[in-house]
């Protein structure tokens, strides 16, 4: 930075969309030229399956939906390796707003959709996510659901040990997670909850015209004092 020069801005500590805010951004994602029809709503659809596990699933009745942003990112390549889904945490150990790194405090910032406060956001990745098989499908979701915190304080669950976001073991971890898929199934899932699972993301564009979803950004640390 040259002699005379601002520094530049720091990034805002609080992001805003919907209700007292910016228009909620959506993308519009297409496998093919432009189809007839409106576009599917992922992040709709994605909050409705949530919502429908967290009502039937004890393991994940400490989760509030409505705190939590549903999202979609896409991948470089049409590869079937690489990342499916993930969640971000919005807050940092237990919860708190703030820590300090190198002698710098750190505040994240914080994001507020419709006039609720977001704790967590969970993307999956097209076309990946959508051409993975039904249950993998599910697997996933229960895999990213898991991962916030038992008291849904915008930390993720963390496990003794080494590994503490997956345990020792993958393996097991996934495991886990098939057992609570097939869990959820055998009661009285939501249809129309489970039925896009069907499709793979070039059945959905057809179907539907596209895809949409939300796509916020990362949310950044914000230096707020020494």
């Amino acid at each position: 930075m040259g002699t005379g020069e601002r520094p530049p801005p720091l990034p805002a500590a609080e992001r805003r969309w919907g209700a007292g805010g910016s228009p909620l951004p959506r993308r519009r994602l297409i496998d093919r030229p432009r189809l007839p029809g409106t576009g599917f709503d992922l992040s709709a659809w994605l909050r409705r399956l949530c919502v429908d596990v967290v009502l039937k699933c004890p393991t994940f009745a400490h989760i509030d939906p409505a705190a939590v942003a549903f999202t979609a990112t896409t991948s470089r390549t049409r590869s079937r390796h690489g990342l499916l889904a993930r969640v971000t945490p919005l807050r940092f150990r237990d919860g708190t707003l703030y820590r300090r790194h190198r002698g710098t405090l750190y505040q994240v910032q914080r994001f507020v959709v419709d006039g609720r406060e977001v704790l967590y956001v969970l993307a999956v990745c097209l076309p990946r996510f959508l051409d993975l098989p039904f249950d993998e499908k599910l697997v996933t979701v229960f895999h990213e659901l898991y991962h916030m915190s038992q008291r849904f304080d915008g930390d993720l669950r963390r496990h003794d040990g080494r590994y503490q976001y997956h345990t020792h073991s993958k393996k097991g971890y996934d495991d886990e997670m098939g057992r609570l898929v097939r869990q959820y199934l055998a009661g009285e899932p939501d249809p129309a909850a489970l039925a896009p699972l069907h499709l793979t993301f070039a059945q959905m564009c057809t179907a539907h015209g596209g895809v949409l979803a939300v796509r916020l950004p990362r949310p950044r640390m914000i230096p707020v004092g020494p």
